[in-house]
């Protein structure tokens, strides 16, 4: 039964026309999709500039007919009442409305037409068909927060029910749950895992303690999926090897579905389908494949809302192997607003000290996670889940590697935790500078 599908067409989603119009892209040569991409970005600021008045704001003085000449819309630009935004013949009632994560520490609430949703959900099937699952038929085992409130609770449940998916929580990550999830797996036939990278570690690392390998207790597991979160290497060798499934790292967002998805040939493909991606440096200027720079994209075809090359507020690098009909995201380094500066000037990003961190820590099987702040600009506290405090030898370590990495005199200050605070989402945001 296509009850996934059917749900969508139910609430009002065309998702048969958003099929076809998918398979109609996914058939077009190099040259018709150089033309298809360049109509449809003409298109979508045509309709802009005619229905949303909040887009003919922006553009004031703008020569809309040069593409690079188009304002960069932010997230503080977005942060307004919805129906400020929203083009002429819309409305909240006729549209899908959530509310971004937050993750960036600027939050707003967005708007997508129904058609513009359903193809979103046309990008996921196909993405998802590369490692043999069918949204309709497979049963997903969920790792994500869910609302606390009653509405909020039960709206989730049904529509993990209509996803054929089951939630599990990502706000207790304490044993005795542990123990408990790993007794559903036993009993559920999942087919693949999809959530926050760093609950789906912890779950990891209990089996690790355990000793045992996920695919024994639930066999018809393929793959999992993970989303969200920054995902380093020795944590995927931990996942596959615990697991014992491939793990596919996921890059999106909510406000425009899925950005990249790793392929079966291990790269993360960069949907060119319904988005349109560009990397660009601090003056807008459009950076070549293999350079670092804002990762800003454009929604082909949301009508009711503009995203029209729209700053997320990462930093990525387009592949040199990249094409047009098979662009590759080499690199995700971050957030914008994840960039330390250091005393002497000189600018480093979070996961710089994340990595330095983590690889001392792994060596010491008692911490479980972390997080770094940045409390000063020559202050970092690291604040941890252990079951024993960290030893005066292994705190040196660290600080050593501070040294080492960044720059002298730099202070790190420790902190031991029985649980580390997460988003309301249940993201952990394993860096923040309050510099």
């Amino acid at each position: 039964m296509n009850l996934f599908d059917l749900s969508l067409k139910y609430n009002g989603f065309p998702i048969k026309e958003a099929n076809r119009t998918f398979n109609e892209i996914k058939q077009l040569n190099e040259t018709e999709l150089l033309n298809h991409i360049e109509l449809q970005k003409k298109t979508i600021v045509k309709y802009h500039l005619e229905h949303n008045s909040f887009y003919n704001s922006i553009t004031k003085n703008t020569n809309v007919d040069n593409w690079n000449s188009l304002p960069v819309l932010t997230k503080t630009d977005l942060q307004q009442p919805l129906d400020n935004r929203l083009s002429s013949g819309y409305t909240k009632n006729i549209c899908h409305v959530s509310k971004t994560s937050g993750s960036s520490g600027t939050p707003f609430i967005f708007a997508k037409d129904k058609f513009s949703h359903a193809l979103t959900w046309s990008v996921f099937k196909h993405r998802y068909s590369w490692f043999n699952l069918d949204l309709n038929t497979s049963k997903q085992a969920r790792f994500y927060g869910i609302p606390l409130n009653k509405k909020g609770y039960y709206k989730e449940r049904l529509k993990d029910f209509l996803a054929n998916r089951f939630r599990f929580s990502v706000f207790d990550l304490s044993n005795k749950q542990l123990e408990k999830n790993l007794i559903k797996f036993s009993k559920t036939r999942f087919d693949y895992i999809n959530g926050y990278t760093s609950a789906i570690v912890q779950f990891a690392k209990f089996l690790q303690e355990k000793n045992i390998v996920l695919k024994t207790v639930c066999p018809n597991l393929k793959v999992c999926i993970v989303t969200s979160e920054m995902l380093f290497e020795n944590d995927r060798d931990l996942l596959e090897k615990q697991f014992g499934i491939p793990v596919v790292n996921e890059y999106g967002s909510a406000e425009l579905g899925l950005i990249a998805f790793q392929n079966p040939d291990d790269e993360w493909q960069v949907n060119n389908e319904d988005l349109y991606v560009e990397i660009l440096d601090e003056q807008n200027n459009i950076l070549p494949y293999g350079e670092i720079g804002r990762v800003v994209v454009t929604a082909l075809y949301n009508k009711a809302h503009p995203f029209i090359r729209y700053d997320l507020g990462d930093i990525g690098m387009l592949s040199k192997k990249s094409t047009l009909q098979k662009p590759i995201l080499e690199k995700l380094v971050g957030r914008t607003s994840d960039i330390a500066t250091l005393p002497s000037g000189k600018k480093a990003a979070g996961l710089t000290f994340y990595y330095v961190t983590k690889t001392i820590i792994e060596d010491n099987s008692t911490v479980k996670e972390f997080i770094i702040d940045q409390q000063k600009i020559d202050t970092f506290k690291v604040s941890y889940v252990a079951k024993h405090e960290l030893t005066k030898q292994k705190k040196l370590e660290i600080e050593e590697a501070f040294l080492k990495y960044l720059e002298p005199d730099l202070n790190v200050v420790f902190e031991i935790k029985k649980e580390l605070k997460r988003s309301k989402s249940g993201k952990l945001k394993q860096f923040t500078s309050y510099v």
